[in-house]
């Protein structure tokens, strides 16, 4: 390891150093109880909440795989993506988060999002507990592969050590300090991580941007390739035999006629923004905020990070082809070009530093999805079905098992250093945004809502999500649209019809939801 190698990673281990100690500093408070554990005893302050959720939401895919999309074929798929996302972050926050927070406590002091399903609708026979804690196991599984893959290409790329033994020894890592400190510290940890994440991103956009000559110049070299810089076209990199980019006899990448992007597509990549509606580590920071009125300011902080944070990562892309046309020859490798840019641009010290934000994205996610799960099991499944006599004691050593069980599962889906993070992580998105999001709005905003209703829009959007991208999407043409549209609309609809069909809920349950408007929460 040369100087400026050695420099990196003293900067990343005083940065491993500081979220250890967070691990500790919240660990007796975590061990109190398996509330304190889970959420934190609803004690989130504004900022916290604000920023830990979009930390956690956004994990490496932000800074890894959102340039290398943007690096690889231009800015429509990219910047239609972050636009979706903006908006579905504003949405999610004006219109779910203080009915959420009011509902999860009159729903019998509910702490999970299974929890909370479950208790909405006054379950004797735990079929939506289990469903949706089932579901969580699975997608979270998925998620926890998304950002172990991108500890691995981080360690990978900088010090060329094997991906697999950095991927494993990160995804320990978070193992242990998540299993310390539980809530309280992943979410103190996650607003340090969302500092250092913006941090990186504008730094690294700004050094980028100067070493490239400026804006002027770089769209200057991006109009050369065809579609790169169209909101309704797409660039199309011409790949060999072997897979990677060719490149002409001057060395520079070849790229074939610009790919359309129509309407039906924008409408596909926008649908992103709907995903937030059923992602349990946002609405999970909904439910543990401390004051209902501290939500207005915390989503003004969320909007702002995300919006300047989405931006900076698409450009990041733009510019890193303009700097380095030729540095990464498949859509894998792209996914390296902020650590590509980073390093050959920053003095070794910043250079760390800004590494620390893919460490960072990383470990604020994926903490969040081992936590989340290891709930699903423990509180819902272990104790909510199968052992309701069980302990707090039992219910912590279930969760703790449970997360060792899921990070197991997210390193074997890691192994393939080859794995595309965007790729994963949109699979996984919208397994969460339409199996949870359309039941998360009925639920809270639907009064005529029945159990029976619940458990079909559950099922439709989780079957959808499966059926569409693998049997429907292969079939190309107007089919090729992200699965979590079509999976989101027909379990809304299927919510509605089985509803519509079913007996009205009891009037217990009709008085419930009516006595949230009237809830005072401090």
């Amino acid at each position: 390891m040369d100087g400026n190698s050695t420099q990196i990673m003293l900067s990343m281990l005083a940065y491993i150093a500081v979220i250890i100690a967070v691990g500790i500093y919240f660990a007796r408070k975590a061990n109190e109880s398996s509330d304190h554990y889970f959420i934190g005893g609803r004690s989130l302050g504004p900022w916290v909440a604000a920023m830990s959720a979009e930390a956690s939401d956004m994990s490496g895919w932000l800074l890894m795989g959102l340039p290398g999309v943007a690096y690889w074929c231009g800015i429509s798929d990219a910047a239609w993506t972050a636009i979706g996302l903006a908006a579905g972050t504003y949405l999610n926050w004006l219109l779910v988060a203080q009915r959420l927070r009011k509902y999860s406590v009159v729903a019998n002091n509910s702490i999970t999002i299974p929890d909370f399903f479950s208790n909405r609708f006054k379950e004797d026979k735990k079929v939506i507990l289990l469903i949706s804690s089932v579901m969580i196991l699975i997608f979270f599984s998925v998620y926890a592969g998304s950002c172990f893959v991108a500890g691995g290409k981080l360690f990978n790329t900088l010090f060329g050590a094997d991906y697999r033994l950095m991927m494993t020894l990160s995804a320990l890592f978070v193992v242990v300090y998540t299993l310390v400190g539980g809530f309280l510290a992943e979410s103190a940890s996650d607003f340090i991580q969302g500092i250092i994440m913006i941090f990186a991103l504008v730094t690294v956009l700004a050094t980028g941007v100067f070493a490239a000559g400026g804006s002027a110049e770089v769209a200057a070299n991006l109009k050369e390739i065809p579609g790169f810089l169209e909101f309704l076209g797409i660039a199309s990199p011409e790949l060999g035999a072997d897979g990677l980019q060719r490149l002409d006899a001057s060395g520079n990448p070849v790229f074939g006629a610009a790919g359309a992007y129509g309407f039906l597509t924008i409408v596909s990549t926008l649908s992103w923004g709907l995903g937030y509606f059923g992602m349990p580590q946002v609405l999970l920071r909904f439910a543990a905020i401390r004051k209902v009125h501290e939500l207005k300011r915390s989503r003004r902080i969320a909007v702002v990070w995300v919006v300047i944070s989405l931006f900076a990562a698409v450009a990041i892309g733009l510019v890193g082809r303009a700097a380095y046309p030729d540095a990464f020859l498949t859509a894998s490798g792209a996914e390296s070009i902020f650590i590509h840019t980073a390093t050959n641009l920053l003095p070794p010290i910043l250079a760390g530093v800004v590494m620390a934000g893919i460490l960072a994205a990383t470990m604020s996610s994926s903490d969040s999805y081992l936590l989340i799960a290891s709930s699903a099991v423990s509180r819902n499944l272990y104790k909510g079905i199968f052992k309701r006599d069980a302990t707090d004691k039992q219910v912590m050593t279930a969760g703790r098992i449970t997360l060792a069980a899921v990070s197991a599962i997210g390193i074997l889906i890691a192994l393939d250093e080859n794995s595309v993070i965007f790729a994963i992580v949109s699979f996984a998105w919208a397994g969460f945004g339409a199996t949870f999001g359309p039941l998360m709005l009925f639920s809270l905003f639907w009064k005529r809502t029945t159990r029976s209703g619940a458990i079909a829009g559950l099922l439709t959007g989780c079957g959808t999500v499966f059926f569409w991208k693998l049997v429907i999407r292969p079939l190309g043409g107007v089919l090729n649209i992200y699965e979590l549209l079509p999976a989101f609309i027909f379990s809304s609809v299927a919510i509605v019809a089985v509803s519509l069909l079913s007996k009205e809920p009891s009037r217990e349950i009709v008085d419930e939801f009516d006595s949230v408007r009237l809830y005072e929460a401090n």
